[in-house]
């Protein structure tokens, strides 16, 4: 299950990607949160072990949307 920042960060770069037809750069994310540069980059670390993007910190405004909305939470 996401965290807050980590659920409202996806739903931000897959929003953008919609409408843009690109994913945000991390400053722009930083603008959109209101997180740090920092905040951000490890919110996109997570997003990428939790297979909801492609992203790697050697290229940060690389993103690859995977999943662009929460998966439901199963065994409830």
């Amino acid at each position: 299950m996401l965290s807050d920042i980590e659920r409202k960060v996806l739903r931000v770069i897959g929003n953008y990607s919609a409408g843009r037809r690109r994913t945000p750069s991390v400053d722009e994310l930083c603008v959109k949160t209101g997180q740090s540069r920092g905040g951000i980059m490890t919110v996109l670390d997570v997003l990428a072990s939790e297979e909801y993007i492609e992203w790697q910190r050697s290229e940060p405004d690389k993103i690859e949307v995977l999943e662009a909305w929460e998966r439901k939470a199963t065994g409830r």
